[in-house]
């Protein structure tokens, strides 16, 4: 446990005057626009990653940071960070790109926004179960090119999605979101989860629980992830649980990139001993392995799982509120829990 002063800098500090925010990234125009009215903020014009030390100037000069997936904190920033710095308000639900460990040893408080990209996360993975069995993306490329010559009875067939199991891992907001949608499809839901549903929840979503991951895995006719980025969950799909798909099964990836092991998917997609991938994350983002573009049975998005006016919009809202509750010195409604007393 922190000591009780950083406990109570971190939970009851009031600011006099308009806290100074420094903003990473840029945000929609009404929510840089109402952050101008109610702080002393800073705004990244630009919208260019900051630099590490960048990032650690800034942690040294404000109240308030509002960073994104894109910025990691770690611990020896964190550190370097001074006393100034009381709050970090995420934009976005995953904090896995923060150290909360050092930050509550800190004192430093670390909000989020969860529940607000639920549904566009969840509406984007059904897009890609869809695509990779149809596939989709694959025809597009063929009409792009000029390559197309009319339909045709025997040619870019693809698999229906009714009737086969999707394998869910990571039964939370998402997950469960996912699983709805697909139930409407005719899709059977199994799901892996470090606890299990109540039952009243896996008979609205007419899901099955599979405590082990890798009958799941086997059993999938397509897998689709949706953990958290942990040191557990690095390369959670590694070598050894891709040679138990079956050769035909597909992988989704909607959550970060890092729960795959990417060179192991890639070798399988290439030797056909896995039917294909949709993938909206990547281990090393934005970069792209370019042996993943080459894959036809590959539905590549480049991070769009969030990317929706509206869901943009309700996260700024919600870093603009977290903000305000902890400049009063009152408890913000999205304090990150994991790590504190």
């Amino acid at each position: 446990m922190p000591d009780q002063p950083n406990q109570q800098r971190a939970t009851t500090r009031r600011v006099e005057g308009k806290p100074a925010v420094i903003v990473t990234r840029r945000l929609l125009p009404a929510i840089e626009a109402r952050m101008d009215e109610l702080f002393n903020v800073s705004l990244n014009g630009t919208d260019r990653p900051m630099t590490r030390q960048q990032l650690i100037a800034a942690m040294q000069r404000c109240d308030v940071l509002v960073p994104t997936v894109t910025d990691r904190i770690d611990a020896e920033m964190i550190g370097a960070a001074g006393k100034r710095l009381g709050l970090i308000a995420n934009f976005g639900a995953g904090v896995d790109h923060i150290d909360l460990a050092a930050a509550r040893a800190a004192g430093i408080m670390v909000t989020n926004t969860p529940g607000v990209f639920t549904d566009d996360t969840a509406d984007m993975t059904m897009a890609l179960i869809l695509s990779v069995p149809r596939r989709f993306v694959e025809g597009g490329r063929v009409i792009r090119a000029g390559e197309w010559e009319g339909w045709a009875p025997s040619t870019m067939l693809g698999h229906r999605i009714g009737g086969k199991v999707l394998g869910i891992v990571g039964m939370g907001r998402i997950g469960q979101a996912v699983a709805a949608r697909a139930r409407a499809f005719g899709l059977s839901i199994v799901y892996h989860n470090r606890h299990r549903l109540p039952e009243a929840i896996e008979n609205a979503l007419g899901a099955r629980y599979e405590p082990d991951l890798d009958k799941l895995v086997a059993e999938a006719d397509i897998l689709s992830l949706h953990c958290p980025s942990t040191p557990e969950t690095h390369n959670l799909i590694d070598a050894r649980r891709i040679a138990l798909m079956k050769p035909e099964a597909t992988i989704v990836n909607t959550a970060r990139g890092d729960l795959i092991d990417e060179e192991a998917m890639i070798v399988a997609l290439q030797k056909g001993r896995l039917g294909g991938a949709g993938l909206d994350v990547f281990s090393n983002e934005p970069a792209v392995d370019p042996r993943l573009i080459a894959l036809p049975q590959v539905s590549l998005l480049p991070h769009l799982g969030s990317a929706t006016y509206e869901g943009r919009e309700a996260s700024g809202e919600r870093v603009i509120a977290n903000i305000r509750f902890w400049a009063d010195g009152h408890r913000p409604p999205d304090q990150v829990l994991e790590g504190w007393a």
